[in-house]
């Protein structure tokens, strides 16, 4: 996990407030643009030149758009900005590539099989398509290093890709803190695919090549990025009690609300609410990067309780959602004197487990049962005290 910021300092002579950029809990969206090494590569299996302009227009009447995407421009730009190389094809796009096959070879064949068209059996092409395509990672210049029999024109390929999308972090850090700067935390995607091929996230990998040089004369890296607004917010009243729940870079926003707490009680004079932090990751050692952080927040009384789950560090793993469990008389307290709970991080276990636990607890100490445990936390969102920011 590593530490971004980006400056957001106003040009020469203009002045900024904090409303003006963002509040603690936004998002920060980044236009990160595909691995040049991977559009050269596309370019050659294609067998077009990069340089080479051309221009792709909407023949569809009716269309909202003229061009899917601003042209003319050269392939090299399309491919590098604008459509996304690096997803998994849907086997709507494979079927695209039959008719670029030449009749009876391994390749058309094989895409005969992934999409289950003439005579192919469905069943087997959904479990065919799992694992060759979805399992092993394949991406679209993977799929045409390895059917090399196809030969489908560079500008089909770009009328069929999906657009490339901005990517959304949480920002982990408040403008009361410094209004000039966004934070985020992110962890750089590496891993084998098929074939021992590597592949590397499209936009932690273009961050990653945008650090800043320790040349004095250099510039530093520039990146396109715009601010999303949130409802995951801190509540309006702050002496209300908080429970946030964020492990791995699931903290992130926190670590803005916990800035946005410190300004409140020591340059706002204000009384704040008791702030229980859940945090955690695999190793202590090499993931806790806010170590110093948390150790100061405990200590000028910003987070009043904390707990951390190092889940690699020990034989038997243990979850933010097991220390949740562990302090249910703690989290019941805080539920009870109307305070919020925050979840952020992994929706598919993370999110679904604290979700689980907390209806445990309100089932425990309400003494009622699981049903009316879950209608009581579907109250709680409904008032905005328990609020998620989740990604699968």
């Amino acid at each position: 996990m590593q530490k971004i910021e980006f400056d957001l300092k106003p040009p020469e002579g203009g002045s900024i407030t904090a409303s003006h950029w963002y509040e603690a809990g936004d998002h920060i969206a980044v236009y990160a643009s595909n691995n040049p090494v991977d559009v050269d590569k596309l370019c050659k299996l294609l067998g077009v030149d990069g340089e080479e302009t051309f221009s792709l227009e909407n023949v569809d009447e009716d269309s909202s758009k003229k061009y899917p995407f601003p042209c003319p421009t050269t392939y090299r730009t399309a491919l590098s900005h604008y459509v996304d190389i690096h997803g998994q094809p849907r086997s709507n796009l494979l079927a695209e590539l039959v008719q670029y096959s030449p009749a009876q070879s391994e390749s058309r064949l094989m895409l005969e099989k992934l999409c289950g068209i003439h005579g192919q059996d469905p069943a087997k092409a959904k479990k065919l398509y799992q694992e060759w395509v979805l399992d092993a990672r394949r991406t679209i210049y993977h799929i045409l290093e390895d059917l090399d029999e196809v030969k489908i024109p560079a500008d089909h390929l770009l009328e069929l890709l999906p657009r490339l999308q901005p990517r959304y972090y949480s920002i982990a850090s408040s403008p009361k803190h410094d209004a000039t700067r966004v934070a985020i935390c992110a962890i750089l995607v590496k891993y084998k695919a098929s074939k021992e091929r590597l592949n590397i996230g499209v936009a932690t990998g273009f961050m990653s090549n945008k650090l800043p040089s320790e040349i004095a004369d250099v510039p530093s890296p520039t990146l396109p990025i715009f601010i999303r607004r949130s409802q995951f917010k801190l509540p309006f009243r702050t002496t209300t009690p908080v429970i946030m729940v964020g492990p791995g870079t699931g903290f992130a926003p926190f670590r803005g609300f916990l800035q946005q707490r410190r300004w409140q009680r020591l340059s706002d004079k204000r009384d704040v609410g008791t702030t229980v932090l859940f945090t955690g990751c695999r190793n202590k050692a090499i993931d806790y990067i806010y170590a110093d952080e948390l150790d100061t927040f405990v200590k000028n009384g910003t987070i009043d309780k904390l707990f951390c789950a190092f889940s690699r560090d020990a034989e038997k793993k243990v979850y933010v959602q097991n220390l949740l469990q562990e302090q249910r008389e703690l989290v019941w307290n805080v539920i009870n004197k109307n305070g919020h709970i925050y979840v952020c991080g992994d929706a598919k276990n993370m999110a679904r487990d604290v979700n689980d636990v907390i209806i445990d607890i309100i089932s425990e100490f309400k003494k009622v049962p699981k049903s009316s445990a879950q209608d009581f936390l579907k109250s709680m969102r409904n008032k905005g005290r328990y609020q998620e920011d989740v990604w699968s």
